[in-house]
């Protein structure tokens, strides 16, 4: 459409600004409402779900606290909302939570076509098997005919297909609502195996079989599954914050500043000075205080003690650091420079 009277255009554009304008700013409605809304799953371990309490634990759930520390000045004032894979977008389009923070995968055409950003990838994983011992499988290219539980609506239905495709072999996926329904089926007998990410994996072997032995995950990664949070386009600001929240844990872990140490820390590194909010204030960039990134380290720790609390080779998943080791140490894990 081609507006010829500049007038009318005029009006079409301040009407369009004073919207915008009026549109609350993310970061203004949690502060006013007092809590963060946050997107969480249903129960992954390691990543987020309730204990026999209520509390939920997990690197996901972290990452909130994280937030909530840095923009609230408290990480408890979080409101998990546990979302299945169908709810989880629609809620954060509506405006049901604030930051969706869930096992999903940073893909494009999610990132360019649904409404959201990615804001940064928090674990770096990839979709494997997992299979019963009893049926001696040793690879993933072994599952030729076999029936396979997956969960629809999810890019590790669409992984399973090609990979079947590509390899000829004929794999017979076996289409569940939830997650929870899909290996549970695995575990009944009704499919040779269950697939999805592998850290899943290792929550759902480590949990809910019913006897975890007679279970193994295949050694073979069939995609690589960046996983993050994700936020509404449309406010630049509240994008920012979850980025550099996410940035300023990987940032304490590569300065060494531990969730002990983030409170009473005493450095000569200007680095350390400028995260901890001691040197130029970065947090003023945002809209918060100097000191954000130091409560978000304070709360939960930075990004290696998130990672072996809840997912690490000692915590009840035992996984591997890997991929998500930092840039020094050969994985793919940094914040971009703090200044």
């Amino acid at each position: 459409m081609k507006f010829r009277n500049p007038s009318f255009c005029l009006a079409a554009l301040a009407m369009a600004l004073c919207h915008q304008a009026a549109a609350a700013s993310t970061l203004d409605t949690v502060r006013q409402r007092g809590h963060l809304k946050c997107g969480v799953s249903t129960g992954v371990a390691g990543f987020s779900a309730p204990d026999t309490k209520g509390v939920w634990h997990g690197l996901d759930v972290d990452i909130c606290r994280a937030v909530a520390a840095a923009v609230l000045k408290d990480p408890d004032k979080v409101r998990f909302v546990p979302l299945n894979a169908q709810q989880r977008f629609v809620a954060l389009q509506n405006g049901q939570i604030d930051v969706l923070s869930r096992n999903t995968s940073w893909t494009l055409s999610r990132d360019a076509s649904l409404g959201f950003h990615f804001a940064a990838v928090t674990y770096h994983d990839g979709q494997g098997f997992l299979v019963a011992k009893r049926f001696k499988v040793q690879r993933a290219t072994d599952l030729k005919g076999a029936q396979v539980c997956v969960q629809s609506g999810t890019t590790t239905e669409r992984n399973l297909s090609d990979f079947s495709r590509q390899h000829k072999l004929n794999i017979k996926p076996v289409v569940f609502e939830s997650y929870e329904a899909a290996f549970k089926a695995l575990f009944s007998g009704r499919c040779q195996a269950y697939t999805g990410d592998a850290s899943g994996l290792a929550s759902v072997r480590n949990r809910e079989a019913p006897k975890p032995d007679d279970y193994v995950i295949l050694p073979e990664l069939i995609s690589k599954e960046p996983l993050g949070p994700m936020v509404r386009r449309g406010d630049d600001q509240w994008l920012s914050i979850v980025k550099w929240t996410v940035f300023a844990l990987l940032e304490a872990e590569e300065l060494g500043i531990t969730q002990a140490k983030a409170a009473n820390m005493r450095s000569d590194d200007p680095a350390v000075l400028r995260l901890l909010g001691r040197g130029e204030d970065l947090g003023r960039h945002l809209g918060l205080d100097a000191a954000w990134a130091q409560r978000s380290i304070q709360a939960v720790g930075h990004y290696g003690e998130v990672f072996d609390r809840h997912v690490g080779p000692r915590s009840a998943l035992g996984l591997q650091r890997g991929l998500n080791r930092l840039w020094r140490d050969g994985g793919l894990m940094f914040a971009p420079p703090f200044r």
